[in-house]
């Protein structure tokens, strides 16, 4: 069925980045959409961001584009050109290979959604976080000196 029933899929707030970097998101819930509805792709999420949450750590990718609309609430988009209130109805793109780190901080006393969509070769994506000593790639992450985390990325 075309209609997805967000309150049927199960929400989480995992990831895989390491202590101390996972605790920036820990009020970061989400919803993956794409397997649910069979997309092979694209990956889609639903994502509910509380007050103070980030997003992710700012980063960027080499092989998947990205596409963010913003549904309810207001976040602050924090990239390399400074700082962007968003809102319902916003929409942001990151073009793959374009070496802009990002993401979305919420500043409010409420919370925000927004739906993220990737699409481009997940399995041989890697990139970069612009403000910590971490990259990540196909495996994991490593720090930028190539020592590996002992973490993996979350599907």
């Amino acid at each position: 069925m075309p209609k997805l029933d967000l309150a049927a899929i199960p929400q989480t707030n995992a990831t895989g980045y390491p202590a101390p970097f996972d605790a920036a998101v820990s009020g970061r819930w989400y919803r993956r959409l794409a397997p649910v509805a069979g997309l092979t792709r694209m990956g889609a999420s639903h994502v509910t961001l509380l007050p103070g949450a980030y997003s992710s750590q700012r980063h960027w990718h080499r092989e998947e584009d990205e596409l963010l609309v913003m549904l309810t609430g207001e976040a602050v988009l924090i990239d390399d050109s400074g700082e962007t209130p968003v809102g319902p109805g916003d929409v942001l793109a990151f073009p793959a290979g374009e070496a802009n780190g990002h993401h979305l901080h919420n500043r409010s006393d409420a919370p925000c959604t927004f739906v993220a969509i990737s699409a481009g070769a997940r399995e041989g994506d890697s990139g970069e976080y612009s403000d910590i000593d971490m990259v990540f790639d196909a495996d994991g992450y490593a720090r930028k000196d190539g020592t590996r985390y002992d973490a993996r990325r979350t599907p």
